[in-house]
């Protein structure tokens, strides 16, 4: 009578992968899950990013020709300022989703913060 036995239609819903769409990974995932306060997360994300988290990571993923594009782009796509843009990757780069997630992005600018930082 507890999950094994074939209650899984019954009890919980299921994405086409077969991953609980709660937001739980079935494996051990323990640095990517999202804890209890996170609604923003898409159901079945692993990482646990809300769909604008991952947008901001996409766009700083991408190369940009010079900086009005990028602020521009910002502005289109996302609908906030850059100034708050900023304020969001700067708190991206701490979350241990977010490495989960894009850890190329996230780790190179970690690199630039910190050598920004040690020039102050």
């Amino acid at each position: 009578m507890h999950g094994d036995d074939g209650e899984q239609g019954q009890h919980g819903e299921h994405d086409q992968q077969g991953r609980p769409r709660d937001g739980r990974a079935e494996e051990h995932t323990e640095e990517h899950t999202a804890g209890p306060g996170d609604a923003a997360g898409a159901p079945g994300d692993a990482a646990g990013l809300s769909e604008r988290d991952r947008a901001v990571l996409a766009v700083e993923r991408r190369g940009w020709p010079g900086p009005g594009a990028k602020e521009r782009a910002i502005r289109e796509q996302l609908g906030i300022s850059p100034t708050r843009y900023y304020q969001l990757l700067n708190a991206l780069l701490d979350d241990p989703r977010a490495l989960a997630h894009d850890p190329v992005t996230v780790n190179r600018l970690r690199r630039v913060r910190a050598a920004r930082r040690e020039r102050r």
